[in-house]
């Protein structure tokens, strides 16, 4: 093998690799005509986090930021691709990969996450920094545009008759391998043209994020807050079982394996961002979803509250070791989970649901008591067992897929699923409106309202208004990244609306 000859092939492909992705990436941005680093740089996290957000914080600067970032992108990508000031492209694109790099070191997590390349200080932004700064010190530069047109000045101004020698000849044979980025860029900029749509642009893209299809612009205004304990909590909470993988989708049994296909880990991180950023500042999740809710803190510098529901430990029958663990994962607020408390009262433990909102108080937290049957929450607050907020499914049952009213049951939201239409099937959560009503207007705690559209089978304007009327003080919802800045506004318009509602705010 001729490893002179192999040697510059070897630089060129690997130049036009890097720089292809350097094109690839600001040509999408290019293309989303509306991109934006803001909401990347407003949730920088690592030592120069600060210098990201003071960005991030000034239209002004982001004015320079934004087509900085695209038209740069690009200016390097051609560069490296064709071959012309190929020194200086990668000088550049070094600077801008560390500035990348430094906005979400690799210090622990990423927001891609390891099965994107991204492992423990070493993740493909840094090796293909240090790629690009070989290319600066290496004397070879491979084939490209530049050394072409600077042999073809050379012939014109050399001495005609040398032009029929047989080393001349050769060495123009070997001038037009130089043009060889030419053709290679037009096949892969055709392929891309036709490929991509500007509707089609990712979410996430490399070193950037593009929050996608909601624009924050459309936002009417800011959502309302209220209080619990020492907590501003948004009216409108996002949920945590679109996050979490859960669907209660009756018997379209595809529906949670769908779910977690969309909701990778860098798109959930999307969704939070894009939640904190139009107002919504808390989210109630399931205990299992801790672990991601702490790297999504940890990583992209979130605040958002997070508001954990607990239970016991079925193997060891310990009744108060996961709000322990909740607490070591950094959560806001504590609940007692609702199904749990379901249980409970109707095995008549009434001294363990105490002893957990008990523990909860004792540690400096905020205590809240979920529900899906009213009954429970009656039952616990005959007993004297009242919490710092509760937590109740609240929803009307006009509309398809309920089941009729004299076949419900008490408690039967956690049992088991019927095949028969007329029998719960995982259809109706608040099967006691009339009872519900009643205990929400008489509770002098905040009551928190979830399953409001009844797993999807309620418009959002008209589950959010009921909830609300009849006394809610915030909303728990289930939102998809699309949905968030609509659900905001319909929170809006019906907060603005609200004329008929009787009980007084509690938060």
């Amino acid at each position: 093998m001729n490893t002179a000859k192999c040697k510059p092939l070897a630089v060129t492909l690997l130049r036009m690799a890097i720089g292809w992705h350097f094109l690839y990436e600001g040509y999408t941005k290019w293309l989303a005509g509306d991109w934006t680093a803001a909401g990347y740089l407003a949730h920088a996290t690592g030592p120069f986090a600060g210098f990201y957000h003071w960005l991030a914080g000034s239209e002004a600067l982001m004015a320079i930021v934004n087509p900085a970032n695209v038209y740069g992108l690009i200016a390097i990508g051609l560069a490296l691709f064709l071959g012309v000031a190929t020194r200086l492209a990668s000088v550049f694109g070094v600077l801008l990969l560390t500035l990348y790099y430094f906005a979400y070191p690799p210090f622990g997590g990423t927001v891609m996450g390891a099965t994107d390349g991204n492992l423990f200080i070493v993740n493909k932004v840094f090796i293909e920094a240090l790629t690009l700064l070989a290319l600066v010190l290496i004397k070879e530069e491979g084939y490209g545009l530049q050394e072409f047109l600077l042999s073809f000045f050379k012939r014109t101004t050399s001495d005609p008759l040398e032009s029929i020698a047989p080393a001349t000849v050769s060495s123009r044979r070997e001038s037009l391998k130089n043009l060889v980025t030419l053709p290679a860029l037009g096949v892969m900029g055709w392929g891309a043209f036709h490929q991509r749509k500007p509707e089609d642009v990712d979410a996430m893209s490399g070193a950037t994020i593009k929050i996608g299809a909601a624009d924050l612009s459309e936002l009417k205004g800011e959502l309302d807050q209220g209080k619990l304990g020492d907590h501003r909590i948004s009216r409108l909470v996002l949920g945590g079982n679109l996050i979490g993988g859960w669907a209660h989708s009756r018997d379209l049994r595809y529906v949670p394996s769908l779910f977690r296909a969309y909701n990778t880990e860098a798109k959930i991180f999307e969704t939070l961002m894009l939640a904190e950023q139009a107002g919504v500042n808390a989210i109630n999740i399931g205990f299992p979803s801790n672990a991601l809710m702490q790297k999504y803190k940890q990583v992209t510098g979130g605040k958002i509250k997070v508001i954990c529901q607990v239970a016991p430990d079925k193997k060891t029958d310990d009744y108060l070791v996961n709000i322990n663990k909740a607490i070591d994962f950094g959560v806001d607020i504590i609940q007692v989970q609702g199904n749990w408390c379901d249980w409970l009262v109707r095995d008549k433990k009434y001294d363990k649901i105490a002893l957990m909102l008990d523990t909860i108080r004792e540690q400096g937290y905020v205590a809240g008591l979920g529900a899906h049957t009213v009954d429970s929450l009656i039952e616990c607050r005959e007993q004297g067992i009242i919490p710092d907020y509760y937590m109740k499914t609240m929803h009307h049952d006009n509309y398809w897929s309920a089941h009729p009213r004299e076949n419900r049951k008490p408690f039967e939201v956690d049992g088991a699923r019927s095949s028969d239409h007329n029998q719960f099937h995982d259809n109706c959560f608040c099967p006691f409106q009339e009872k519900t009503i009643a205990f929400v207007e008489q509770a002098e705690v905040p009551v928190m309202g979830f399953k409001v559209l009844a797993a999807g089978a309620i418009a959002p304007e008209d589950g959010f208004k009921w909830a609300f009327k009849h006394g809610a003080d915030f909303i728990c919802v289930g939102m998809f990244d699309f949905q968030i800045v609509n659900d905001v506004n319909i929170t809006l318009d019906v907060l603005q609306r609200l004329k008929d509602r009787k009980r007084e705010w509690y938060a």
